[in-house]
């Protein structure tokens, strides 16, 4: 083998082949989903020798140019002394390297936002290129599975984030070369088999291990729980209207705020198409100039989707028209970035000498039309307030479910209200400057998709200039409001400085500024979701029997919060479950092998973490499917090429890859029934997402369903969210076998919780309650 070492000094790399030290053999550690490590001592050959510095890049390999160990000095070597020779003191150098992504590591991340529905190697070869571009080869990046959200913390380093990716993805990842690897565990397999010829049955050592868990119950993050619509009417005075639950995602938060600075787009923001030339940024702002006349050829987008869910506030930017101008601007695109494929945006086309500006909702042209006025600017922004927060669920992997078939992942439908608003100002008349925001659309949009493309600019000929743009995670709060004999319009929800008319506090309560007060009689109606723990208890009752014996009844009980991949809801919790239960319902087994690196198992001529080893031993009782954990390999005979290799293994039900869990952590009421691990899915019904007040009396409340019962199901109505079932009265209004139905009014303020449930033993329920909240006047 060959050591050389580069101490970045100019000369290039030096060979200190010869100055290893004989008498303490350099050992390499490779770990699973870490930096590898190598670890030798040097001592000075001739008086010539230099002494690696702190960084130094280091390459141990074979002489036919395979590499063992490539990566930089972690520190500084460590002296240590060793006697005295005719050319004076003799030290034996120490020295600790670790793999090339230690590079990586050593820079910050830039600011970018959350990757979403990327696929796991598109995500770690991104944040790859942003830190070193076209310095690391990425061509052994796999894609695997998409995350369907994934946060790049800038406190975390390169190696973090390239371990929670191969956890979510079932993946395992190594950097030699200045190359990165990342692929599927198991990608290479190798079969170690007490029937092979070079196999040392003496270096083998396994432990199977019981079943770890066959009734799990598993904690995630909050959940929106309760589909919550709050009644209230105005009397001419009061501003503040208290809600009835804290709403989830209750607090706004800003997830992108491009000011333009600089002369360039940010990469990690923006991705441009301009076969003209006709974009650039300069004095602050976005200057649009022209385009090729063809819709969909001059583009500038955002890097990532967005997800439809919660309350989302686009704020496409303070626009200035140059000219006659042409064009979308702040477009969502459910497919194409076309105008016949928009699904919200702003239609800009030009009217007489200046240009108008309408609503472009699924392709089609609707609502009122602005004409822009020269020196105006127009703030544009788009609103939009879905039925569900997460439009995306969760994969989890096991050995039964690897990278490309885990668990999860469909997208959640639901409706989503856009609302399209515009902000004209003039320079001229400073009260402009606070003028409200006059709306040019406002309704909803059924089975909106999941994710969208987010085009700020979608220019056919646009002559404009653009001063901001931001994107804003808002109060997960819908207020909508209808004044006697108008119809209801949607109450813009945020900063008064944005034109907003009222904001969310943290009573909680919606409170109105005081030029958009309510006025006397006015209805006004507040959506948002409760929240609660997601979680979930599920029991394979094939692994219980199985387990089962004597005074034993079987049940291996197992409490675990799963922190990576997140589950963020129940059906999260429960997929992530089933995935557990694929492994640890079963007996595991790890071991250790050691053997020469003559003999590798299935003579292989390497072995990494996470490569796949068919363990067959059947003198042991052992036949299983496992994968590298660990090698550590003792080069005994640097000339000769002759290393010992200590291989460590696990099977999944030994030590999950597919898992980050806290067993510690798990914290709540987690008093929750039992589900049958083949029963999961089938367990609820529909909830009643649309359910709503249609009239109310002083002693009255007239309610509607929002979706026709099926046959022999029934609405459950109660004074509170818990005691469902039919065995239970002790809270209970009232059960209806009708979509419409009237309970009675028992004073100013009351609450409703509907569930469905049908007519099997047991009975099935909706999983959420929906709350309908009045607090009216008698």
């Amino acid at each position: 083998m060959k050591l050389t070492i580069d101490n970045l000094d100019g000369n290039g790399a030096r060979d200190y082949t010869l100055a290893v030290d004989k008498t303490r053999a350099p050992r390499v550690l490779r770990r699973n989903r870490r930096a590898s490590e190598l670890r030798l001592s040097l001592v000075a050959d001739d008086p010539d020798f230099v002494v690696p510095g702190d960084g130094a890049r280091i390459m141990l390999g074979r002489l036919n140019g395979v590499d063992v160990f490539t990566g930089y000095l972690s520190a500084a070597p460590t002296f240590e002394y060793l006697g005295w020779n005719e050319r004076g003191p003799v030290y034996r150098y120490n020295l600790v390297a670790l793999s090339d992504e230690s590079l990586l590591d050593r820079k910050t991340l830039p600011d970018r936002h959350p990757f979403i529905a990327r696929s796991a190697g598109e995500a770690l070869r991104q944040l790859t290129e942003d830190l070193l571009p076209g310095v690391m080869d990425t061509t052994g990046i796999a894609d695997l599975d998409r995350v369907s959200w994934y946060s790049c913390d800038r406190q975390r380093r390169w190696s973090e984030h390239a371990a929670e990716l191969a956890t979510r993805a079932r993946a395992c990842y190594h950097v030699l070369g200045h190359k990165v690897f990342f692929n599927s565990l198991g990608t290479t397999t190798h079969t170690l088999s007490e029937t092979d010829t070079s196999f040392s049955s003496g270096t083998l050592k396994l432990q199977g291990k019981h079943v770890q868990g066959n009734d799990v119950i598993l904690t995630g993050r909050s959940e929106p729980q309760a589909y919550v619509k709050d009644y209230f009417v105005g009397d001419g005075w009061m501003t503040r209207f208290y809600l009835s639950q804290p709403p989830f995602g209750a607090s706004s938060r800003t997830l992108m705020d491009e000011e333009y600075k600089g002369s360039t787009l940010a990469t990690t923001r923006w991705s441009v198409t301009d076969p003209v030339g006709a974009t650039r940024v300069s004095t602050g702002a976005l200057q649009v100039a022209g385009g090729t006349g063809v819709d969909g050829q001059t583009l500038v987008s955002f890097v990532e989707k967005i997800e439809l869910g919660g309350a989302l506030f686009l704020q496409h930017g303070d626009v200035k028209f140059d000219a006659q101008s042409s064009g979308v601007l702040g477009g969502l695109y459910a497919g194409t970035i076309t105008a016949s494929q928009c699904l919200a945006g702003f239609r800009v086309l030009p009217g007489g000498s200046n240009s108008n500006i309408q609503a472009l909702i699924n392709g089609a042209l609707t609502g009122p039309v602005i004409s822009t006025q020269s020196l105006h600017h127009y703030v544009l922004s788009t609103r939009l307030y879905s039925s569900e927060v997460y439009r995306k669920r969760q994969i989890f992997h096991s050995s039964a479910h690897p990278a490309g078939a885990g668990r999860g992942g469909q997208d959640v439908a639901a409706t989503t209200r856009v609302v399209l608003e515009i902000r004209d100002m003039d320079p001229a008349n400073p009260g402009s400057l606070a003028a409200p925001s006059t709306v040019l659309y406002d309704g909803v949009v059924a089975n909106a998709p999941a994710l969208c493309t987010y085009a700020l600019v979608n220019s056919t000929n646009l002559h404009c200039s653009i001063a901001f743009t931001r994107l804003l995670r808002l109060a997960n709060v819908e207020v909508r409001s209808a004044r006697p004999g108008e119809a209801y319009r949607t109450r813009l929800v945020g900063s008064r400085s944005d034109g907003a008319e009222c904001r969310v506090t943290g009573d909680p309560a919606v409170q109105f500024f005081p030029q958009s007060l309510p006025i006397e009689g006015e209805e006004i109606v507040v959506r948002y979701r409760g929240s609660g723990e997601s979680l979930t208890r599920v029991k394979d009752a094939a692994s219980v029997a199985a387990e089962k014996s004597g005074f034993d009844d079987g049940v291996r009980g197992a409490l675990c919060e799963a922190l990576v991949p997140p589950p963020y809801t129940s059906v999260d919790c429960e997929n992530a479950a089933l995935a557990l239960l694929d492994d640890t319902a079963r007996c595991g087994w790890s071991g250790e092998y050691e053997t020469w690196s003559d003999f590798l198992p299935g003579n292989a001529v390497d072995i990494l973490p996470g490569d796949g080893l068919q363990v067959t031993a059947p003198s042991r009782g052992a036949n299983f499917q496992a994968y590298v954990r660990e090698v550590e390999i003792e080069i005994l005979d640097l000339a000769g090429e002759h290393s010992r290799y200590t291989i460590r293994f696990a099977d999944e039900a030994a030590d999950s890859l597919s898992f980050k869990l806290d067993s510690t952590g798990s914290a709540g009421d987690l008093d929750v029934d039992a589900v049958e691990r083949t029963q999961l899915g089938t367990g609820f019904l529909s909830d009643l997402t649309d359910a709503q007040v249609t009239a109310i009396t002083s002693t009255t409340v007239s309610i509607d369903a929002g979706t026709n019962l099926g046959p022999g199901w029934v609405i459950e109505v109660r004074t509170s969210d818990f005691g469902w079932g039919i065995e239970n009265d002790r809270n209970l209004l009232g059960r209806f076998g009708s979509r419409t139905f009237t309970v009675p009014r028992l004073g100013p303020a009351q609450t409703y919780f509907l569930r469905q449930h049908d007519a099997s033993s047991p009975a099935k329920y909706s999983r959420f309650s929906s709350a309908l909240h009045i607090d009216k006047p008698l």
